[in-house]
């Protein structure tokens, strides 16, 4: 879409010579010959740049400058000084052109000023892009139910997030531990700071060192460059540590020394690095009888177990599911597009009635094959087909 761009000035001429010089570079001009008719003109239509001269009769440039908040001006003046130019820029104009005008200079001022305007319209575009996949995240991140036990655990993040303390978080696989975790971040002073997760079982037992605390150029095979592990890279925020239980009695040293000093060293190197990091560590194991078997160091518990949340398996809180599936059901079509399906009361009785091994995590995959193999609305009998 072509720029539009109006030209503010006493002098017919010059009015004249940069409506024909801008509208031959494919803009399209509007002119005003006074700054009040100007700014009238700049309140009805939205313009990508505004020409305006300092000097003239009634209302000035400087003047038109402060009427027009947001908007790109450039002060063209025949009676420039310092004083002048500081004063515009001061106030927010874009550029300062002297009289008589110089006609590169006349067209790289406007280039620019169109440059930074389409800029700020991608930095708007993605910030809004950025807050909208918050929202998502957040919804997607949400701990759903009212029963006992999930209020339970509900008012536990709700006392613990504004601290530093360490949490340790147990509970079954598929409960929602991750989730609890996210919650205690997005709830702390740490909030405006990185969340870096790690899943100690899904790092092999020779890589865990480098994953955490970084290596350098050269340390091993394939370490390249340089490279800051999870500890600096959450420096200021929150580490989570998933699956801690499976760390190696190695790694699990280097931790507590971490913990223990607020220090880390790459591997490969004899330098320490300060790192200022909320730990936060989840399991689905009893690290008790882990410890009992020396796998797990006892001293490292003591360090991480500051505040236990135990979050409970979904046999334990079954008055949530009915919430869950009318949670998991408005999610799903909304990802994939599909028109929202009820559950009817003895679809969701029978689904409470089911034993749940794989928690909230199975439910929300039983969801969503039910919205996908059934029929409007899901019935008690499709739940004992298809789940």
């Amino acid at each position: 879409m072509e720029a539009r761009i109006l030209v503010i000035d006493d002098e017919r001429a010059i009015r004249n010579t940069l409506k024909e010089i801008l509208e031959f570079e494919g803009y399209k001009v509007d002119v005003a010959p006074d700054g009040k008719s100007g700014v009238e003109a700049a309140r009805k239509q939205a313009y990508d740049v505004v020409f305006t001269d300092i000097k003239m009769p009634g209302m000035d440039g400087l003047e038109v400058l402060e009427q027009l908040p947001g908007t790109t001006v450039i002060m063209i003046s025949g009676h420039a000084t310092v004083d002048n130019a500081v004063e515009a820029l001061k106030k927010g104009a874009f550029d300062f052109i002297e009289k008589p005008i110089d006609l590169n200079r006349l067209l790289v001022s406007t280039k620019n000023a169109l440059d930074r305007n389409e800029l700020q319209q991608q930095v708007q575009v993605r910030t809004a892009e950025v807050h909208s996949l918050r929202q998502q995240l957040g919804q997607r991140h949400q701990m759903i139910g009212s029963g006992a036990a999930i209020e339970q655990v509900r008012r536990l993040i709700e006392r613990v997030a504004p601290t530093d303390a360490r949490v340790l978080i147990t509970g079954a696989n598929g409960t929602g531990k991750e989730v609890v975790a996210r919650l205690i971040h997005a709830a702390s002073q740490r909030a405006g700071k990185p969340l870096v997760e790690v899943n100690c079982a899904a790092i092999p037992s020779e890589l865990i060192e480098s994953e955490l605390f970084g290596h350098m150029k050269g340390a091993f095979t394939g370490a390249v460059k340089d490279r800051a592990g999870k500890f600096e890279q959450a420096d200021g925020g929150t580490l989570f540590l998933d699956e801690i239980g499976d760390m190696s009695l190695a790694a699990q040293t280097k931790v507590l020394r971490a913990l223990q000093e607020n220090e880390v060293t790459r591997v490969g190197s004899d330098k320490t690095i300060s790192v200022n990091v909320r730990v936060l560590a989840a399991t689905n194991k009893d690290l008790t009888a882990e410890i009992a078997k020396g796998t797990f160091r006892e001293d490292l518990y003591h360090r991480l177990n500051v505040i236990p949340i135990h979050v409970p398996d979904l046999d334990e809180r079954k008055e949530d599911i009915p919430e869950l599936v009318a949670y998991f059901a408005e999610q799903i079509s909304a990802e994939q597009g599909r028109a929202m399906k009820t559950f009817t009361p003895e679809a969701v009785a029978a689904l409470q009635n089911k034993h749940w091994s794989g928690n909230v995590r199975e439910l929300r995959n039983v969801v969503e094959r039910l919205l996908i193999l059934s029929d409007n609305p899901v019935q008690a009998t499709d739940v004992y087909d298809f789940a």
